[in-house]
């Protein structure tokens, strides 16, 4: 009996192991991969070589690829597929490829990330006309339209920056126009005009506000939360951009201000953060980057960083008064393609034009 014993156990362990065994080794024969391997890094422009790995018992009817969930070819035979990456965004793809065999899909997944195959193209600046600013504003958006100066000033008494606001400012005298306080506990940051609304951003308080343009009329609240923080704002006419301290940007749509999309920002040496006020020009963003000295001109369409502006010394932090903070402030007249430039507490708005190094504007 004990023998008997002994060989039904042995059989049951082989039962409840050996099987497992079985169907492990028949799901490694039908296992997929996909090469090149993930965190791969490539240049834009570089053709990709993505290939689809399987047990030769797979006999595959077809082989669809796929980048970041959106089909960009087929193939019925196991070669490479030639990816192109010219008109890809920048920074991390996902790559998938999606195995059909007997009609039934499988598939894998890896990534590449995607970098600028140039550095950005570097800008020299010239001061054409300065402005007077109020240096009690810790400035986190600017806009200028009809005339004016729009500005949200950031801080909470709190940290020792004062209450943030929205004003209305007379660019020629630095005269406020219009102004309203936001509740003591908020930090004011970036601001945008979509028709005749304005929208500011709050840092962390998961909040945006809707004004009317004109009046400052509080029209309504509403929750934000794309995103890390709220930090820049800015309007192309159809969309709206958003950071929030990374080196990712989002799409909001204009009317409900949710999240429609995205894109990283990165140069030729890698992901670029703490990206903060933003400003629309002519098909670029303009952008800050906070605690530097720096403006970045990013494509909106890839993320890929085109254009950098050294500001150090447009207002040297040596010869700076008492309390001024960083730059940060952009703002264009789209009229007569002005553009106004401004920092944390500063005493001057400066109108600015911007030079590529070695040739003309």
């Amino acid at each position: 009996m004990k023998l008997k014993y002994n060989i039904l156990f042995a059989a049951a362990i082989l039962l409840a192991f050996g099987c497992d065994s079985c169907k492990n080794k028949s799901t490694d024969d039908t296992n997929i991969t996909v090469s090149p391997e993930a965190g791969t890094s490539y240049k834009t422009g570089d053709v990709v070589q993505v290939k689809a790995h399987y047990a030769a018992n797979v006999k595959a009817d077809s082989i669809v690829f796929l980048v970041d969930s959106a089909r960009v070819g087929a193939k019925k035979d196991s070669g490479a597929f030639a990816l192109k990456t010219d008109s890809m965004p920048v920074g991390p793809r996902v790559i998938t490829a999606r195995v059909y065999s007997g009609g039934k899909p499988q598939e894998s997944s890896t990534n590449i990330v995607l970098m600028p195959a140039k550095a950005p193209v570097e800008y020299t600046f010239k001061v054409e006309k300065t402005f007077p600013h109020d240096t009690s504003c810790y400035t986190e958006g600017l806009i200028y339209q009809d005339g004016v100066i729009y500005e949200s000033g950031g801080g909470t008494p709190a940290d020792g920056n004062g209450q943030s606001s929205l004003r209305k400012v007379d660019l020629t005298t630095g005269k406020i126009l219009k102004k309203v306080m936001n509740d003591t506990s908020i930090f004011a940051e970036g601001i945008s005009i979509v028709g005749d609304k304005l929208i500011q951003l709050t840092w962390k308080s998961k909040i945006g506000y809707e004004y009317n343009k004109d009046s400052f009329a509080l029209l309504k609240t509403f929750p934000n939360n794309v995103g890390v923080e709220g930090w820049g704002l800015c309007f192309d006419g159809k969309r709206l951009y958003m950071d929030d301290s990374t080196n990712r940007i989002w799409f909001l749509d204009k009317d409900n201000y949710r999240q429609t999309g995205s894109i990283d920002v990165y140069d030729d040496k890698g992901a670029v953060t703490k990206i903060n006020e933003l400003e629309y020009i002519e098909g670029k963003i303009y952008a800050n980057i906070w605690t530097t000295n720096n403006i970045i001109i990013i494509d909106p369409k890839t993320g890929e960083v085109i254009g950098k502006i050294d500001l150090t010394n447009l207002y040297p932090e040596k010869t700076r008064r008492v309390g001024a903070d960083v730059l940060n402030g952009i703002a264009y007249d789209a009229a007569t393609k002005r553009i106004f430039i401004t920092g944390k507490k500063w005493p001057k708005m400066y109108q600015v034009t911007f030079t590529p190094k070695g040739g003309t504007k």
